[in-house]
């Protein structure tokens, strides 16, 4: 039977992060650790490099090969880097649902909220763009805002929300946060771009949880 090769797994983010040599010590660091980043590379020099950079340069980012044509990415042009980015992960579809915020340039974390029990994707992209749009609001900055999320771009242009899910006992707090930022949208302007990222031509967005 031929020999595995060896593999080096850097844990980013985990319960305990670092670079392991097997994937049971990596598994141990990331089970049940939500929103887990981590990756296996072929060398030690490549897991260094990685854990010692940015994941979001490593997880996240993977075009799928464009169907698009040299003009037509010429015209799409490149993402303002100066900028944040959101998105939402759902385990299952109504599912478990959580959503974060990032530095669109860096990757770096600016907020994450979750995990909820029962919610739907729609709603998660919904909730980070209006948690984006506050939190910039709060900064006192007029750098724009990209979403992959078409539906979550039309939600909160037309300050309500047209779900199917129901609401019950299990997401009664995801519900109580789609209240309040219902509220806080009918409320508060802004003067941010609302900018839907272009995955087709520039790969998943940086805030995407990187587990497809």
């Amino acid at each position: 039977m031929a020999k595995s090769k060896q593999k080096y797994y850097v844990v980013w983010e985990g319960h305990e992060p670092g670079i392991y040599e097997t994937w049971a010590e990596c598994q141990a660091q990331t089970k049940g650790y939500t929103a887990a980043r981590f990756k296996a590379f072929k060398t030690k020099q490549e897991a260094e490099d990685a854990y010692y950079g940015n994941s979001s340069d490593y997880i996240g980012k993977k075009a799928k090969k464009p169907n698009l044509t040299l003009a037509q990415l010429a015209l799409i042009g490149k993402p303002n880097w100066k900028s944040i980015s959101v998105d939402a992960a759902c385990s299952g579809n109504p599912g478990i649902l959580e959503y974060q915020g990032v530095d669109t340039a860096t990757g770096n974390r600016l907020f994450h909220v979750g995990p909820f029990p029962n919610g739907t994707v729609n709603l998660g992209e919904f909730l980070a763009l209006v948690h984006g749009l506050a939190y910039l609001k709060k900064m006192g900055s007029t750098i724009p805002i990209y979403s992959d999320s078409r539906t979550a771009m039309a939600w909160v242009r037309d300050k309500r929300i047209r779900t199917t899910l129901e609401r019950n006992k299990r997401n009664e707090k995801l519900f109580q946060l789609v209240d309040r930022g219902l509220v806080w949208i009918k409320n508060n302007t802004w003067t941010n771009q609302i900018l839907k990222w272009e995955t087709e031509a520039w790969g998943e967005i940086p805030a995407d949880f990187g587990r497809k």
